[in-house]
Order: structure tokens, then C-alpha cells, then sequence
């Protein structure tokens, strides 16, 4: 039977958390009898750690995770990633600015790929944060030399080999396709819907995506010029 995990960071989304849950829940009962939604909280002080608690306490599905200071997207990440138990791996914001549902526009890709990237076609969260993202994505990609458009969507699908792979620095979740891709991986983007939010504020902007994003693209660009890449030399009449 095959098992899925959900993982998403909680940074103060209190109004979020439980319609957060309702809908993933909603989507993945429609093909997985075993799955997980992994919420990490990520030092929140708006009264989010209560609503998880609750959640937690009436759904087995649901696992909580309280980190006891606010460390980051890329902590949050990293500490669902090696708590998770499935065969298949998503990664998603609670804000539910992505849907849910598109996991399946995902999961049509996963046959032939390790790792399945969304890219939000449309933007609905205003000029600013469109602008933000273009920076982002514009930087990162000329520094790295990738060619993925949208590394900061968070609605992504792993195999759960690839998020085994990973050893994360703090800054690298806006890297994982192009960190996938040095780790051997096949990685592929697609469209996915996105949409405005209802609920809460964004905790991101144009300034710490582009000089967060700067100094870590160096540090990703540095990483692919070092790595090791070597095969052993074989023969028929070796003894392995």
C-alpha cells in the first residue's frame, strides 16, 4: 500500500490551520488509504500552537511539531523530511494560496520523474510579491545556471529517495529542485493553480528573497563545482 506524507511549515496561521487540514485531508482520501500530515510550528505566536495541538488530538493523521524558536522555512523542511514515513513526499504552505488538489496534477508526472516542481501560472498575491518572485527566481537561476522558474512554489512531490538525499543548509528550501538534480535525480516543473490569500499575512518579501537568495545561490553554485563525480574502474574477472 502506498503511503503519503504531507508536510507544511506553520508560521503564525492560526485562521489557516484547520481549513488547511479539512482540504488536504478532502483530496487525499481519493486515492490513499494511508497518509500523513506532518505540520511543523515554526516558533508561532498568534495562538497557532493551540489550534495544532487540537487538531492533533482529534485526528491520528494529523502529527505536530513545535520548534521552541522561530528557525526558518528551510528547519521546518528539513525536520518534517526526516520525521515523514511515506513512499511520496508533498510539501506545501498552509496559507492555501496552492490547492491541494493539484497534487494529482503532480503525481501525473511521477512515473518518469523523482522529483515533480509546481509552478504557479497565474499570481494572485498582487504586484509586489509577483515582483519579489521574479527577482527571486531570476537571480537564483543566472547564479545556479538552472533553468527552473518557480523554485520558491511551495507545492512540490518527492520520492521519498530524494528527500533522503537532501542535507539542507538554512536558506537551501529555495534550491530543492536544483539540489535534487545534483544529487542524480530527474526533476520536472509544472503548472499548478494558485491563489490569493484569505487569512493571514506573507512572511517573505522582496528583500530577503533577493539578498537571503543572493548569498545562497553562491553557496548552490559552489556546491555543483565541487561535487564529486567519479565511477570505479570494473572488469569481468573482478572479484566485488
Amino acid at each position: 500500500m502506498e503511503r503519503i506524507s504531507v508536510i507544511a511549515p506553520v508560521y503564525n496561521e492560526r485562521e489557516n490551520i484547520s481549513r488547511f487540514i479539512s482540504k488536504v485531508e478532502k483530496a487525499l482520501k481519493i486515492r490513499f488509504d494511508s497518509y500523513e500530515i506532518i505540520l511543523i510550528d515554526d516558533g508561532s505566536t498568534d495562538g497557532s500552537r493551540e489550534v495544532l495541538d487540537r487538531e492533533a488530538e482529534k485526528n491520528g493523521h494529523v502529527k505536530v511539531y513545535h520548534f521552541t524558536k522561530n528557525n526558518g522555512q528551510t528547519a521546518a523542511l528539513a525536520a518534517g523530511f526526516k520525521l515523514c514515513t511515506g513512499d511520496f513526499v508533498v510539501t506545501m504552505d498552509a496559507d492555501l494560496q496552492t490547492d491541494p488538489e493539484d497534487i494529482y496534477v503532480l503525481f501525473s508526472y511521477i512515473d518518469d520523474y523523482d522529483m515533480v516542481n509546481g509552478k504557479r501560472e497565474t499570481r494572485e498575491d498582487g504586484l509586489k510579491r509577483k515582483f519579489s518572485s521574479f527577482v527571486g527566481n531570476t537571480v537564483r537561476n543566472f547564479i545556479t545556471k538552472d533553468n527552473i522558474k518557480d523554485t520558491g512554489c511551495p507545492l512540490k512531490l518527492f520520492k521519498k529517495e530524494v528527500v533522503e538525499s537532501f542535507y539542507l543548509f538554512e536558506g537551501m528550501h529555495r534550491f530543492l529542485p536544483t539540489l535534487a538534480k545534483m544529487n542524480g535525480f530527474k526533476v520536472i516543473e509544472v503548472p499548478v493553480r494558485h491563489y490569493d490569500r484569505e487569512f493571514g499575512k506573507s512572511k517573505y518579501g522582496i528583500f530577503n528573497r533577493l539578498f537571503k537568495g543572493l548569498k545562497d545561490a553562491f553557496a548552490v553554485r559552489w556546491m555543483k563545482k565541487r561535487k564529486l563525480n567519479y565511477v570505479l574502474e570494473t572488469g569481468e574477472d573482478e572479484n566485488v
